[in-house]
């Protein structure tokens, strides 16, 4: 019964195949005829009349192939058709009943069905079957396998492209190719090629030419209709044929035929690749390289919608709304954004009014470059709280289009930055960060990576010392990298052509506001309008009519009380004082005569407010806070801890609370606007205000989509009345650089930064260099006594006599005259790298060489007093009982540390008891010491209130000289990976950064590494269960908005994005050095098998 179901089996299969071959014969009706491109049969029956036999097979082959669409039509693999295998295996049992005649059909229809060649790849993977078959018998098991799959293939159809292909390939052997033709070849194709053709044509051994016949008598001598056209090509062929038929024969009627196929395609998958030329597979390489990237390319921009919103994806038009509420651009912005210079790419400075929607134009560039131009963008912001914010704000656009936003401030920055090889990176940084990040850039040679720096609060570089080191920034970037742009953002400038001929820029301005501003002055208790047309700027307005006490005339001789209670607490108020203790004293007073009601507003808020204050301090809060908040007022200054600022800055935000008593610090730092802006006085500290400073305080009254309208009020006193005149009425300050601030101290720090790069290297190329920064753009204004030459050399000079260049005699010109090459040394080349201050690199160099000589591992305190900022010392004097206590309290171990430093206990004791004292500590060494105490201190107890009471310091300061000791640590890190004579520092220091930096609880330092996340927020995430990076990003904000208290929905969302960008980052950069580790070298030898052979 089997023998008659397999009989019945192959008299169908005959029955099909015959009737395919004449379906093979008619051209298919579908498709137009193509007279360039011939089926097989018309190919042989014209051959006779019109085709050379020589040439034509190959020419129309070769064009047939070219237009086809699709060579294996709609068949995907015959790995996945159990059918074709179950055939295989039956063939495999039964081929002596097959006899010569199913041979012949089943070889037609092979010409007509073979169009499939996954089946290739499917077999190729058999590694078992790899091993078996080496590359040897190649030619062996191509002939068997084209021999073998003629047999059981199933029909397909539209198949004659691939039947002609098979059969080309067969003909080939008796036409080679022409040496151009054959340069051409894939190096795997010229390997087959070469072992194909070269027994049939030099016959040199039997068992070549007889796997060579096979091949040939599967395609030539089974089917039935083959033209007489090759019969003589064939015939030399024969005797080559009939010499070697059972060479393999026993082997392969042994094994299966789909063993066989599968043991072919091994076979050819193990072919060695051909000797062709080096420059031929570099061009192979550089071929395949580029259409990687093109296809990377083609897949990371075909899913954006780059066009509609400026050149971005819709989407971001959509984020912009979502996150800021902003539905369309004011009318500037447009302007601004489709100005010819931002389309060509020119450096830009624009200016506006406070409050004007700056950023948002910066941001919508900064993604322009990102997205569309695929290059790496640097914000450069003032403040650390401001980087945050803006980490914060922007990691959500980020998540969404695929780049990284990495932050760069305090503690955190790598450098040099990861080289990404796929997403593109927005560095946020604050000044000094960023001066060290393009410095890193640039001795890698990657400054070209950055296509666009945005600079907020341009006016920055007529400030002191930061303002010379964002000159340096700009200055380096101008003269290294021609392709990056500058933008700079700032309120208006009195002398904006300087910063146009120093950032080679284009200007921009305009006088819009959102909100309507007006601004008045108070004197006495009467108030005047600010009005440029009056003779002396002011206009009679009102007066108050607030009804004062006695008593309350003598406690507020100012009418505060008047001036807010007009705005509180239906609106938002802010006060700027002129001191820290000026914003407490104002919160007292002003509650002292609130009325109660105020207490009953949002008292459930504020009570929570009061209760995280006193989680944030372990219990304690401070008792202004306490006695303030329930009444909806607060202060703002450095004196509070960064939580406190960030939960007071929140809670206003809010409305829970409606008045801030604040410092000037926070008009340049977070965005708090407020419909009244009150100036206690003209006076910061003892200083009279400056016409910039009084504009960034006003510019926070009206920000646009909170307030409908906005108002400043100036309290000055009758004395003043001309200054405060002045103040309103003048124009801006101009803008002038501080390189020479501080006895020449920036162009010191940037001749040797310059020098340890090697940007300039030489008199010439410093002073090219020099020219081109705004000190040189300004050099009339400030050297008229000697030449702007003779304040370089002198600088020069300077820096020779410290030890850090030297001058190196390099060659000799035509004229016979040395020619001076400047080089740093290595003291020179660690204080560049560390950032370390000119003025105390001495010295640190000193207390790092000292403390090897008997360095205290028992403890972290004196390692601690080598990374105590040197300039923070000033700002503190010991209080000499408090000295004497800790030093008592402390172990022997501890208390060695004293004598190692230089701070012996009997020099302790007598300044504790006042007596005197010979002149034998340096006074600098006890002071910085008594802060090291302090940082050994917060470091073990973690508790900042608890440390405060111990010495007596405001929260705030100790927080800022955490932070500063975190930072010095880093700088001081890399000064010792420069001397090979500190090499024992090197992993000591990087510990103690990372400690400094967070000095909290192990486990919450993955938490805190969250852009905002402080402390206190930080243990209630731990505490709800979000106990790591991995927990936060995957975090359902609505589900941290009930979990965690007094968290907002808007603080939520930006926390997991924050926690989702941290995760990105980290884990594209161990993506990266994986990739690097396994990624083929490019110029990695090549080597030929004579080659290994020989060796």
């Amino acid at each position: 019964m089997d023998q008659r179901q397999d009989t019945n089996q192959w008299v169908s299969k005959r029955k099909r195949a015959r009737e395919k071959i004449i379906s093979y014969k008619r051209p298919s009706p579908s498709k137009k005829k193509n007279t360039n491109c011939m089926s097989l049969p018309e190919m042989i029956v014209k051959g006779e009349e019109e085709i050379h036999p020589e040439t034509s097979l190959n020419k129309d082959y070769m064009e047939q192939l070219d237009s086809q669409e699709d060579l294996f039509g709609d068949y995907d693999s015959f790995a996945d058709d159990s059918g074709f295998l179950a055939q295989l295996e039956d063939v495999g049992r039964s081929p002596a009943e097959s006899g010569k005649e199913d041979r012949k059909d089943a070889a037609a229809e092979f010409l007509m069905t073979y169009q499939n060649l996954n089946l290739l790849h499917y077999l190729q993977n058999d590694k078992n079957n790899m091993r078996k078959h080496p590359a040897k018998n190649v030619p062996l098991a191509t002939g068997e396998a084209v021999k073998d799959s003629l047999i059981g293939q199933k029909s397909g159809q539209n198949n004659n492209a691939a039947s002609e292909q098979i059969c080309m390939e067969g003909f080939s052997v008796m036409h080679p190719r022409s040496p151009d033709e054959t340069d051409e070849l894939p190096s795997s194709q010229l390997a087959f090629s070469e072992q194909f053709n070269s027994p049939l044509r030099k016959y040199e051994t039997k068992e070549l030419q007889s796997e060579t016949s096979r091949v040939l008598n599967c395609c030539l001598t089974d089917p039935p209709d083959v033209p007489s056209v090759l019969e003589n090509e064939t015939l030399n062929l024969n005797i080559v044929q009939n010499q070697s038929r059972t060479t393999n024969s026993g082997t392969s009627r042994r094994m299966s035929l789909k063993d066989q196929m599968k043991n072919a395609m091994a076979g050819n998958a193990m072919a060695p690749t051909s000797k062709a030329s080096k420059s031929k597979k570099m061009k192979e390489i550089a071929l395949s390289e580029e259409i990687n990237v093109a296809m990377k390319t083609i897949e990371a921009t075909s899913g954006a919608d780059i066009g509609p919103f400026y050149g971005l994806p819709s989407k971001v038009k959509d984020l912009i709304f979502q996150f800021r509420g902003i539905k369309e651009l004011y009318e500037w912005q447009h302007t601004c954004l489709t100005l010819e210079s931002v389309q060509s790419r020119k450096n830009l400075i624009y200016s506006l009014p406070t409050s004007g929607g700056k950023t948002l134009v910066a941001e919508i560039l900064i993604m322009q470059e990102l997205l569309c131009r695929k290059n790496d963008a640097l914000f450069i912001l003032p403040y650390v709280a401001i980087v945050q914010e803006k980490v914060r704000g922007l990691s959500a656009f980020g998540i969404e289009f695929n780049f990284l936003v990495e932050e760069y401030a305090g503690s955190k920055g790598k450098f040099p930055p990861i080289k990404r090889r796929q997403k593109k990176s927005l560095y946020i940084a604050t000044i000094e960060k960023a001066h060290s990040l393009v410095n890193a850039l640039i001795e890698t040679e990657r400054i070209t990576s950055l296509g666009l720096i945005v600079v907020d609060e341009l006016h920055m570089l007529g400030e002191g010392s930061r303002g010379a080191v964002l000159e340096m920034t700009l200055s380096k970037i101008l003269y290294t990298s021609k392709t990056t742009q500058i933008i700079g953002m700032s309120a208006t400038l009195n002398n904006v052509s300087d910063l146009q001929h120093f950032l080679k820029a284009e200007h921009f301005a305009s006088n819009f506001r959102p909100v309507q501003l007006k601004e008045y002055v108070k004197i006495c208790d009467k108030i005047y309008e600010v009005d440029n047309k009056s003779e002396d700027y002011f206009t009679f307005s009102r007066i108050l009519s607030y009804k004062y006490s006695s008593n309350m005339e003598k406690i507020d001789p100012d009418h505060l009380i008047a001036l807010v209670t007009e705005v509180i607490p239906n609106y938002s108020c802010l006060v700027f004082c002129p001191t820290k203790k000026n914003c407490e004293n104002v919160n007292k007073m002003l509650c002292k005569y609130l009325n109660k009601s105020f207490i009953t507003i949002k008292e459930k808020e504020k009570c929570a407010v009061i209760q995280e204050l006193k989680n944030i301090g372990n219990g304690m809060i401070c008792p202004i806070l306490r006695n303030t908040v329930p009444y909806g007022l607060a202060y703002h200054h450095s004196g509070l801890t960064n939580d406190e600022r960030k939960l007071i800055e929140d809670a206003y935000t809010a409305g829970i609370l409606c008045l801030l008593a604040c410092t000037s610090t926070l008009a340049a730092g977070v965005n708090l606007p407020a419909r009244r802006v009150i100036l206690r006085s003209p006076y910061v500290a003892r200083d009279f205000l400056k016409r910039s400073q009084y504009k960034q305080m006003i510019g926070r009254a009206g920000r646009a989509g909170m307030n409908t309208e906005g108002e400043s009020i100036l309290i000055a006193q009758e004395s003043d009345k001309k200054l405060v005149s002045n103040l309103i009425s003048k124009p801006l300050e101009g803008c002038y650089s501080n390189l020479i601030y501080d006895n020449e101290k920036g162009i010191k720090d940037l001749l040797l930064s310059l020098i340890g790069l090697k940007v300039t290297q030489t008199l010439h190329q410093i002073v090219e260099f020099m020219a081109g920064t705004l000190l040189g753009v300004q050099q009339q204004q400030f050297f008229k006594e000697k030449s702007f030459l003779e304040v370089i050399e002198q600088a020069l000079e300077s820096l020779m006599e410290k030890g850090l260049i030297k001058d190196k005699i390099s060659s000799c010109n035509n004229e016979g005259k040395m020619y001076h090459k400047l080089e740093v040394t290595k003291l020179g080349h660690a204080t560049f790298k560390g950032s370390i201050d000119l003025a105390y690199c001495d010295s640190l160099n000193m207390d790092l060489k000292k403390g090897l000589e008997g360095l205290v591992l028992g403890n972290y305190l004196h390692l601690i007093y080598l990374v105590t900022p040197y300039d923070i010392v000033s700002q503190c004097i010991p209080d000499w009982m408090i000295y004497f206590r800790q030093f008592h309290q402390l172990d022997a171990v501890e208390q060695k540390v004293f004598a190692t430093v230089g701070v012996p206990e009997s020099f302790l004791t007598k300044k504790a008891s006042c007596q005197t004292v010979k002149k034998t500590v340096d006074d600098f060494v006890a002071a910085r010491f008594y802060l090291s105490l302090v940082l050994y201190s917060l470091f073990k107890e973690m508790n900042t209130w608890a440390v405060a009471q111990k010495f007596n310091m405001a929260r705030g300061f100790l927080q800022n000289l955490l932070n500063s000791a975190a930072t010095f640590s880093s700088s001081v890190q890399h000064f010792c990976e420069e001397l090979e004579e500190f090499w024992a520092y090197h992993a000591l220091f990087k510990d103690l950064t990372h400690k400094l930096s967070y000095c909290v609880k192990p486990e919450l330092v993955p938490l805190m590494e969250v852009s905002g996340v402080q402390e206190a927020r930080a243990r209630q995430l731990y505490k709800a269960g979000y106990k790591s990076l991995t927990y936060l990003a995957n975090a359902n904000p609505e589900v941290l908005v009930k979990t965690i208290e007094h968290m907002s929905k808007r603080q939520a969302n930006q926390i997991v994005s924050s926690a989702k960008m941290l995760l990105n980052e980290k884990a594209e950069a161990l993506q990266e050095e994986v990739e690097e580790l396994l990624r083929l070298p490019i110029d990695l030898p090549l080597q030929t098998e004579s080659t290994v052979t020989a060796h």
